[in-house]
């Protein structure tokens, strides 16, 4: 029996880049991000490189002809809702660019010069060739070295980098973002910087913590054509600069340990905790279901219990499985009135991302009461158990307690006043969640 088609129209972004033979960067990382995002990835390649997460061995450009050729080939076949260009290397390939520019609904320029290794990129006498296509770009992205180079101010805080903001967008184009990962600061912060209805600058800043890791290897890359595919699906600059900017912090954090450098950044992160959702609900399921097993309502709060499994990615309370409802004590054990859900949780569930602050690998939890028999039992945990005096919000809570820890295994709060006492139990997986609760179990 032959079956129907059903066929999908995303929108097409173009990447006009140079190509990473080690995969994390480049066009390579472009076309991860672009099918991730949900767009349709073209490519223009305009040079190939030999490089490894240790550096670039080198490098070959390709002839004008063939570059154009390329972009050519995509725009006569595809509906181009978008692009963006990375490694263009020399002024005649900026050149080439500039001539198709004003054509593209969207344009993201990244003005790469020098990869995150330190070798250059881009050769010196390309650099004034960038002001021709930045005047026709919908958003410039510089790290602070690369704004450096283009606006003569070199961004080393927040105002400066404002102020570099601002000449990017007087020499023509819509918007600018300024990168803060190379500017000094406890937290990243990205500014960008656009024109308002009166030609007059308007900043928006985008603030998240930095994560201890040199394995930013393709970062610049995949933030730019995030931007990109978020514009295609028309999404508007500001709306697509933060979802870019939420799913590059994912993206440094879980990084890919790969190769004998620095990894590369998870270009795939977002989609790899969509597809984990399946399996950690089931999980919690199962943690439910062994636990009505047990004679567990000695455990359960007058409050009520709930168990949570946060993905491998896991980074807000939406992204943490739990028990819609709570468990309760019932005349046979314990009952509850709804099932497993994302997001029905918020405070165990603040907890686990707490927890996984110190330990990404701690995936699942669950609330037990407190009583004088707990501390005692607590003792028999490999795990670290941490006590908390009071905990105004949840937001500051666990995670700061366990600083320094790497195996978060169970955490006492007192409450303070007007708070129920709570233990709460940690674990990497379903089994060892299950296997503290039941030393638990025997202590009360």
């Amino acid at each position: 029996m032959t079956r129907n088609e059903a066929p999908h129209d995303p929108p097409t972004v173009l990447t006009i880049a140079g190509s990473d033979s080690g995969g994390g960067a480049g066009i390579q990382a472009d076309l991860k991000t672009i099918e991730a995002i949900g767009a349709f990835g073209t490519s223009a390649i305009t040079s190939v490189t030999a490089q490894n997460t240790t550096g670039v061995q080198g490098s070959h450009l390709l002839p004008i002809e063939q570059i154009r050729a390329q972009i050519e080939a995509v725009r006569d076949d595809f509906d181009v809702q978008a692009a963006k260009t990375g490694m263009l290397a020399t002024s005649d390939v900026i050149e080439t660019v500039t001539e198709y520019a004003t054509d593209l609904p969207a344009l993201v320029v990244d003005p790469v010069m020098v990869a995150a290794s330190g070798d250059r990129l881009l050769e010196s006498d390309a650099e004034a060739a960038y002001e021709q296509l930045i005047a026709q770009a919908t958003v410039v992205t510089p790290n602070a070295d690369e704004a450096a180079v283009l606006t003569g101010i070199a961004p080393d805080d927040e105002p400066s980098a404002v102020k570099a903001g601002e000449r990017i967008v007087e020499m023509g184009a819509d918007a600018a973002l300024l990168k803060g990962g190379h500017i000094p600061s406890e937290d990243v912060i990205d500014v960008l910087v656009t024109a308002d209805a009166t030609g007059e600058p308007a900043v928006r800043t985008f603030r998240h913590e930095r994560i201890d890791t040199e394995a930013t290897h393709g970062s610049g890359c995949t933030l730019s054509s995030a931007i990109a595919a978020h514009l295609a699906q028309g999404a508007d600059l500001q709306t697509s600069v933060g979802r870019a900017i939420d799913l590059l912090a994912r993206a440094v954090r879980y990084n890919l340990s790969v190769g004998e450098g620095p990894g590369a950044v998870h270009h795939l992160v977002e989609t790899r905790e969509r597809a984990a959702r399946t399996e950690t609900a089931e999980a919690v399921q199962a943690l439910l279901e062994a636990f009505s097993d047990r004679e567990i309502a000695p455990l359960v709060p007058e409050v009520g219990s709930n168990v949570v499994g946060g993905t491998p990615f896991a980074e807000r309370p939406g992204e943490v499985a739990a028990v819609d409802g709570r468990l309760r004590r019932a005349m046979d054990g314990i009952t509850t009135t709804g099932g497993v859900r994302f997001g029905a949780s918020s405070h165990v569930a603040r907890y686990l991302l707490d927890a996984r602050e110190a330990d990404p690998s701690v995936r699942f939890a669950v609330n037990w009461r407190y009583d004088e028999t707990i501390p005692t039992a607590l003792e028999q945990f490999d795990g670290d158990v941490v006590t908390l005096e009071s905990t105004p919000t949840l937001e500051a809570g666990a995670g700061r307690a366990f600083d320094g820890s790497t195996d978060p295994a169970a955490l006492i709060n007192h409450g303070g006043k007007g708070r129920v006492p709570v233990t709460v139990l940690f674990g990497r997986t379903p089994a060892e969640l299950e296997a503290r609760t039941a030393t638990l179990l025997d202590a009360v």
